[in-house]
């Protein structure tokens, strides 16, 4: 069983777009998948509710999952945090390219590098830039802000309305038809990569 943390204690910074395509990448390879929601506003559950009965399932709760990913949410308080990092294989961490996002995103990561597992490098930190438009000022300093963490940088996915799209439906990326999501699926390709790279290596 893997465990996938997603986290920022900055609110609206793409945690839920993150585990609920994460959640339907698995699903779509036959995968075991649970998706637990830790945020009051249950956004990752609704999702579930409104997912067709006909595409691949993911379960609120199993017993025997092969991959939990876990959508945090935002203000999470040090001690919850500090259960949810222990229980994580990996974190990702979503931040939006607004001074705003990248000054709270900077206290949270000060936050999680003081979890013992991620200073020892037990727990592996990555770190996604969200809706960004490369070329924007704020692209280019969500990269320097990035860039300076000493944290893994995964990608950036763009600002796309197939988000809000699949969404909506219960769907994720990985439910549709890859031609019509051919750029977005590219951008994934190095979370997808890296999780299960760092997965396989704590086994």
């Amino acid at each position: 069983m893997k465990n996938i943390l997603i986290a920022n204690s900055k609110g609206g910074s793409g945690k839920t777009t993150i585990a609920t395509n994460l959640a339907g990448y698995f699903a779509s390879l036959g995968k075991h998948v649970m998706l637990s929601d830790l945020d009051r506003q249950q956004s990752s559950a609704q999702w579930l509710k409104r997912r067709p009965v006909e595409f691949p399932e993911i379960h609120a709760y199993i017993a025997d999952p092969e991959w939990i990913i876990t959508d945090s949410p935002a203000g999470i308080r040090s001690n919850k945090l500090s259960d949810a990092v222990k229980r994580a294989d990996c974190i990702i961490v979503p931040v939006q390219p607004s001074a705003f996002d990248i000054g709270a995103t900077s206290d949270f990561l000060d936050l999680l590098i003081s979890e013992k597992s991620v200073s020892k490098h037990k727990t592996f930190v990555g770190l996604v830039g969200m809706r960004v438009n490369p070329r924007t000022h704020a692209a280019t300093r969500l990269t320097d802000f990035l860039e300076y963490t000493g944290f893994q940088i995964l990608t950036n996915l763009r600002n796309a309305q197939v988000y809000a799209n699949v969404a909506e439906h219960g769907l994720s990326l990985f439910d549709v038809r890859p031609s019509l999501v051919a750029q977005d699926i590219e951008q994934w390709t190095p979370i997808l990569d890296w999780v299960n790279e760092v997965s396989d290596s704590e086994t």
